[in-house]
């Protein structure tokens, strides 16, 4: 799975830092809720469809699977027939497996809390506004966040990003990561049930070859 795309879902563990770059009234009202969301839901699991798109592409590719999560630490994703990839990210490693049962792995964990401490220490909101222009908007059902880079650094690989919360639980409804590839994928997400313990062995993943 492209590393564009895993930011797509760590975006929901990095919400409450980049609400606080923009503290208005709308703002101030999601950031509360996504806080309190996070702290109440250990874990998550559902349903996600990916609509992906390109010039290059006769029609969109769409992708069907489910997933959990636990904290921002552990995650599980697997797509189903005819387009099956699985991927795992436990800590610091993540696993992608296809269809050929080939493993490629990827130490992010690095990468996942350098961006996390970054958000999270004094100054990182004129870091975070300095990096994106970030939009918001609501209507009767949803939030919904904009994130438009204003750096090179993240303008050479993302067009934007789009967050969709669902208003009342203020869980994600859809992520959309438009890349500079030409390529656009929307991740419609159903959440089915949280806070349930989940086996291990759905988080287990493969040090090495």
């Amino acid at each position: 799975m492209p590393r564009l795309k895993w930011f797509a879902w760590v975006a929901w563990f990095l919400l409450p830092a980049a609400l606080s770059a923009q503290p208005d009234h709308l703002l101030a009202r999601i950031w509360d809720g996504v806080q309190q969301a996070q702290a109440q839901t250990a874990t998550a699991c559902g349903t996600v469809v990916e609509t992906r798109s390109s010039p290059l592409m006769a029609r969109p590719l769409v992708l069907k699977g489910k997933f959990c999560t636990e904290g921002a630490v552990r995650f599980w994703l697997e797509y189903l027939p005819p387009h099956a990839l699985t991927v795992r990210f436990n800590t610091d490693l993540l696993n992608a497996t296809g269809s050929d049962g080939q493993t490629e792995i990827l130490e992010i964990g690095s990468g996942v809390r350098r961006a996390q401490a970054t958000f999270s220490r004094e100054g990182s909101i004129a870091g975070l506004q300095k990096d994106f222009s970030i939009t918001v908007t609501e209507n009767e059902r949803e939030y919904e966040m904009k994130f438009v880079p204003r750096t090179e650094a993240f303008r050479k690989r993302l067009n934007f990003l789009v967050v969709k919360l669902n208003k009342r639980t203020f869980l994600p409804r859809s992520i959309e990561v438009d890349g500079r590839s030409g390529v656009n994928s929307v991740f419609a997400i159903d959440i089915t049930s949280t806070n349930e313990k989940l086996p291990a062995a759905i988080f287990e993943v493969k040090k090495s070859q």
